[in-house]
């Protein structure tokens, strides 16, 4: 095993660790481009990760390089930054270090300021075992191998002559009604009775059955009102079958079994699900509240103070998906609004202001998309100063929704190229982004079983 501890550039300027390379972490990175501090962010990816784009991937639309830049180049002309691949297995607040693994080299980096922004993982509410026949959509291997799996269904539905085989290869069930749910649940179906309809001779592919569940009662339940009954609306005109009411208590590789509102216990056959109901905050937040003795909620992230820090630790920040504050969704936005804010907070402080003279973290809500399907979206933009909302549904917040991600996309090529993919996917039924392997859709599999063996070879 390699350890080593990495050492200050020069042995004297402030040192700051960033935890995590998503929006908050590539966000205060670039904020801190002209302080007097050495950078070093840690990340588990070469990659800064786009992830409200992951479903395009998905579903065909757009290359994952499209929405995953290399970190290192986004970083290249930033002097005072370095990258330090790895997955952080453990921070030690008081003494100012964090630790990640790379394979068998382990590395110990030391910090003057600590900023926090791990993000968040899919969760299954006790249910872990679901991930293996329900993948989430959090990273470029989950996007992969669901596009995997929903090419598959198709290609073994077209060899099959069992009618009931075939139905339950059409079926796909797509596990929670939230933004990504309803965007997934959206894009399966344009795939099926657009882009690979007539590309099969033994099946229709616009046969394809899609069924989105969630155990609230409402389509995009923060949006509420107009909104989510307009999007319900559309949904159900672009054939996706929607089950509200209805909570998913097993599953299997052939399908899952629910519970309605009224009690009633279902199965529905289905091989090919998503699971997109619910997100878990990086465990590393557990880690700060039994060194801090800092609360966490439901989820798991961090009820940080008023300033994003932990109490009695002014130097550690928690921003994005892994900070817990009033008001503040786990969105892109809150995400770089919490970097920018810890990154300035840094910045005062080289100038000599105090912990306790920092103003407090103020959200400014920018409102929040969600498409629908091809040219229909909706949009909750809120009126300052006011309780009031402007709510957009149809072509109108379609064309925000792509406006809006062109802007958070990093790099003009990867804006380019993907408005040349846009524009083909939706105003015909090609698609350029289908090639699929068999790899890519077992590598979870194999992976899991590698790793078990290991620990009982470990074990023995």
């Amino acid at each position: 095993m390699n350890s080593r501890t990495q050492p200050d550039v020069n042995g004297t300027r402030h040192r700051v660790v960033i935890i995590g390379s998503g929006f908050g972490g590539l966000t205060a990175a670039r904020q801190l481009a002209k302080a007097d501090v050495d950078v070093t962010v840690i990340a588990r990816t070469t990659h800064h990760l786009f992830q409200p784009l992951l479903y395009q991937v998905a579903t065909g639309v757009i290359s994952e390089g499209q929405i995953a830049p290399p970190l290192r180049v986004i970083l290249r002309e930033q002097d005072n930054v370095r990258v330090v691949l790895g997955d952080v297995e453990s921070i030690d607040i008081d003494g100012h270090t964090v630790t990640s693994r790379l394979l068998e080299r382990v590395t110990t980096t030391a910090y003057d300021s600590l900023i926090v922004a791990a993000g968040a993982d899919q969760s299954y509410f006790g249910n872990d075992r679901f991930a293996e026949f329900a993948p989430g959509l959090k990273t470029i291997d989950d996007a992969l191998e669901l596009r995997g799996r929903i090419l598959g269904a198709f290609e073994q539905a077209e060899l099959s002559t069992d009618p009931a085989e075939r139905e339950r290869l059409l079926t796909f069930v797509v596990i929670g009604a939230g933004a990504t749910g309803v965007e997934m649940a959206g894009q399966i179906a344009e795939m099926a009775t657009r882009t690979l309809r007539g590309a099969f001779r033994n099946i229709d592919s616009a046969d394809a059955r899609v069924i989105l569940l969630d155990a609230a009662p409402t389509v995009l339940p923060p949006y509420g009102g107009k909104l989510s009954t307009r999007a319900t609306d559309r949904l159900a005109r672009n054939g996706v079958d929607i089950q509200l009411g209805a909570m998913v208590v097993d599953m299997d590789y052939h399908g899952l079994v629910v519970t309605d509102a009224d009690g009633t216990r279902r199965r529905i056959e289905s091989q090919c699900k998503v699971w997109s109901a619910g997100v878990a905050a990086s465990p590393l937040g557990r880690q700060l509240a039994e060194q801090s003795g800092v609360d966490l909620d439901r989820a798991g992230r961090v009820k940080v103070g008023a300033d994003l820090t932990l109490p009695g630790h002014p130097e550690v920040f928690v921003v994005g998906d892994m900070m817990a504050v009033d008001g503040v969704p786990g969105m892109a936005q809150g995400a770089i609004q919490g970097a920018k804010y810890a990154a300035s907070a840094i910045k005062d402080g080289l100038k000599g202001t105090s912990p306790a003279a920092r103003k407090p973290f103020s959200y400014w809500d920018k409102g929040s998309m969600a498409t629908i399907a091809r040219f229909s979206a909706v949009a909750k933009i809120p009126v300052p100063g006011t309780s009031r909302h402007i709510e957009l549904a149809g072509f109108l917040a379609w064309i925000g929704w792509l406006v809006l991600h062109l802007v958070y996309l990093v790099g003009f090529r990867n804006r380019f190229t993907t408005v040349v993919d846009w524009f083909f996917a939706f105003t015909s039924r090609s698609r350029t982004q289908l090639a699929v392997t068999e790899q890519q859709v077992f590598a979870r599999n194999a992976i899991e079983e590698l790793e078990e063996r290991t620990r009982l070879d470990d074990a023995a």
